[in-house]
């Protein structure tokens, strides 16, 4: 699933491509009676609304808010966009890429270009909202603090893990109403860096360690967006184009391999269900 690097790409490209231009028609094919699809555009009802919601309206802004993009009009409407396992927006010639074949929704603008979402397994969430009450709605109401903003501090983050004090380190990283925005591949880089095992209770983690998770979640973070995201499965930016940093991994997927920090050897371990990746040796 696309992280908040995989996002933060994203939205910095349609600042680029979008902000200024005025939409004149949406399309979908994923029409469903799936009541789990209810009040997206996947519900034939919520598209009919969302259709003549968007069509004549001027994109404003576009944000990033956890793995949400939001995609500010005119008239005070918003588009949210979550990717989830597989989706990625495309912008212009995309077609390089097999892998952006997937297309299941298509916004049409003034200009005569559209952006495109690509989605192979169909779990991506495209709804309409009303910009002002966006954040205080089921999509965003939930969701922890941003780790990249200043006001995101060590004080924050010790707040933040204390709130679940019996839970995994990773897995609590990873919960999006603890912290926004990161998921099992920048975990496992996160905990690696800083030499935290992934299974450690949050409140047996020292006051030295939680200093270099703070280092290690900025620093981490900060270098995907550099390297324009991870394509290690299906993310491609808005040009179709996959990101670099698969290329710099330290851990994730990197199972029985020496570690380059240490020497010791990448293991791999299911934690509550997902994945984990860490070294043998340094990893306390």
């Amino acid at each position: 699933m696309p992280e908040l690097p995989e996002v933060e790409t994203t939205v910095r490209g349609l600042r680029k491509t979008i902000q200024g231009l005025v939409i004149k028609d949406v399309w979908t094919d994923l029409a469903t009676k799936d009541k789990r699809k209810d009040g997206t555009v996947a519900d034939v009802k919520h598209f009919k609304t969302f259709r003549r919601g968007v069509s004549g309206k001027k994109v404003i802004s576009v944000e990033r808010r956890a793995k949400n993009i939001l995609i500010n009009l005119s008239h005070g409407q918003t588009i949210l966009i979550h990717l989830k396992m597989t989706g990625h927006l495309l912008y212009g010639d995309y077609k390089k890429d097999p892998i952006n074949r997937f297309i299941h929704f298509v916004i049409t603008f003034n200009n005569g270009e559209k952006l495109y979402f690509s989605d192979m397994r169909k779990f991506g969430k495209i709804v309409l909202l009303d910009t002002k009450t966006a954040h205080d709605t089921k999509h965003l109401n939930n969701v922890g603090p941003e780790p990249l903003e200043k006001d995101f501090t060590i004080g924050v983050l010790r707040k933040r893990l204390g709130t679940k004090p019996k839970g995994k380190i990773k897995t609590v990283l990873m919960d999006q109403s603890v912290i926004a925005g990161i998921g099992n591949i920048y975990s496992d880089e996160i905990l690696w860096r800083a030499g935290v095992h992934p299974e450690r209770k949050t409140s047996k983690i020292k006051e030295s360690e939680l200093k270099l998770i703070f280092k290690a979640i900025k620093e981490t973070l900060k270098k995907g967006i550099d390297f324009g995201g991870d394509s290690m499965s299906d993310y491609r930016n808005i040009y179709g184009l996959p990101g670099k940093f698969q290329l710099h991994h330290q851990t994730y997927r990197r199972t029985g391999q020496k570690c380059r920090k240490c020497g010791g050897v990448i293991k791999r371990k299911v934690i509550n269900g997902r994945s984990a990746h860490f070294c043998s040796k340094h990893q306390k």
